[in-house]
């Protein structure tokens, strides 16, 4: 089995993206029906997420020799990524405060209305911390399992694997089982995969036909600095990593250039998820790695929704022309370090954490000013998740090679052929 079910995919999803694209400018209308299309690509990809993500970290975690070794994986990840997503996070103030798109907007607070945002202003739609780390135990697996949460998965999956690993040779036919079902899992990614321009095609043609290219006004000016601020992020602060892990960031993006046409159609860095953990593992990053830093990366390791946040929060904050303290900055960046964490990496997940932060400001920056980014917010959606997919893959390197648990030589062969080889079998 290849790694994707075909060389020319990323082509097929690029033509894809440019037709939708064109049949959204031209014949709106009709676009907007194309809607179901990418709805039920991202469906599809979603409803192996949970699956794949509890067999890969079982089998992996059982095929331990030294389950600390869990652990340990676990608090490195934590730590780079907090590193990462709090530097993303000054990167975007920085920028924000220095470019200043929304110095002359001169919006009036009074005059903003929930309206369309009141699904995202309800205070029960982002739990409180202790909220948050509470639902990661799951009252009932199976309910995790239906609803797609990914934390509940992969705490429920940790314990599971410790368990096998600590049995020992006693479940080694039931962990057989569970690797042959993973590689049927991955077998139904490959077949999915073949209908992604059809994904790409449908969720794009209905972004530009609903919200049109025309419609962005002077909210371009935010736009255009958020995205040259994810460039920015992902060819300074990511390529150094991966300079540090001597390997290059250049050939990494086009080693998963069919999962970045995947992302940059669908909106969502899920939809790659089942192809970037096994790209990762093909070029010499070891399985039970992948399988634990991959899905806690989805979850805590948000580089481009986190310069999201600070510059909407920057941008917001001048065109109502209220001042923001460095302290009133250091409150929003210690909130944004714990109201980030489990912000859904699929569209408009960001949104929301972004309304539960202000909700924290005593009510300094009205919630509803959120409406004044929301025209924009599904166009800026796709430099969020396509800086997040490069992100995570650079952390679960670095991770790896920290851990020593990078075949370097074989990194280093895979991304010069800039294409994934035939998949190592799973043994």
């Amino acid at each position: 089995m290849v790694v994707t079910g075909s060389k020319s995919l990323y082509i097929q999803v690029l033509v894809a993206v440019a037709a939708g694209v064109a049949l959204g400018h031209f014949y709106p209308q009709l676009a907007v029906q194309m809607q179901p299309l990418g709805d039920a690509f991202v469906r599809l990809v979603r409803m192996l997420i949970a699956p794949i993500i509890f067999l890969t970290v079982v089998v992996g975690i059982a095929k331990l020799t030294s389950t600390a070794g869990v652990g340990r994986i676990g608090l490195k990840a934590i730590i780079y990524f907090e590193v990462l997503t709090t530097l993303a996070m000054l990167i975007g103030l920085f920028v924000g405060h220095f470019v200043a798109p929304g110095v002359g907007v001169n919006a009036d607070p009074k005059s903003l209305s929930a309206g369309s945002v009141a699904r995202y202003i309800d205070p029960k739609a982002s739990p409180t911390t202790t909220e948050f780390l509470i639902n990661i135990i799951p009252d009932q697996i199976f309910n995790a399992f239906a609803k797609g949460e990914i934390l509940p998965v992969l705490f429920f999956a940790v314990l599971f694997g410790v368990a096998l690993a600590k049995v020992g040779e006693r479940a080694s036919g039931l962990v057989r089982g569970l690797d042959q079902a993973n590689a049927a899992f991955f077998g139904m990614v490959a077949l999915i995969m073949r209908v992604a321009p059809l994904g790409a095609f449908g969720a794009m043609a209905f972004a530009i036909g609903r919200y049109g290219i025309g419609t962005l006004g002077n909210l371009i000016y935010l736009m255009l600095a958020f995205y040259a601020t994810c460039v920015v992020f992902v060819f300074v602060v990511l390529a150094a990593v991966m300079a540090y892990c001597r390997l290059s960031l250049f050939q990494l993006m086009r080693y998963l250039k069919e999962e970045f046409f995947i992302v940059l159609g669908t909106s969502s860095s899920e939809a790659a998820l089942p192809t970037l953990m096994e790209k990762l593992e093909n070029m010499g990053c070891s399985r039970p790695l992948v399988g634990l830093v991959v899905p806690l990366g989805y979850a805590f390791n948000l580089d481009g929704t986190s310069i999201y946040f600070t510059m909407a929060i920057a941008y917001i904050a001048q065109a109502l022309n209220i001042p923001l303290s460095p302290a009133e900055w250091g409150g929003i960046l210690l909130v944004l370090l714990l109201t980030s964490k489990g912000a859904a990496a699929v569209t408009g997940g960001g949104f929301i954490t972004l309304a539960a932060t202000l909700g924290t400001l005593a009510g300094k920056i009205p919630v509803e000013s959120i409406a004044l980014v929301f025209p924009i917010d599904r166009f800026m959606s796709e430099a969020r998740a396509i800086t997040n997919l490069f992100g995570n893959a650079v952390a679960t390197i670095f991770v790896a090679r920290w851990e020593g648990q990078l075949d370097h030589a074989r990194a280093r062969a895979v991304l010069a052929r800039h294409t994934a080889p035939e998949v190592l079998s799973r043994v």
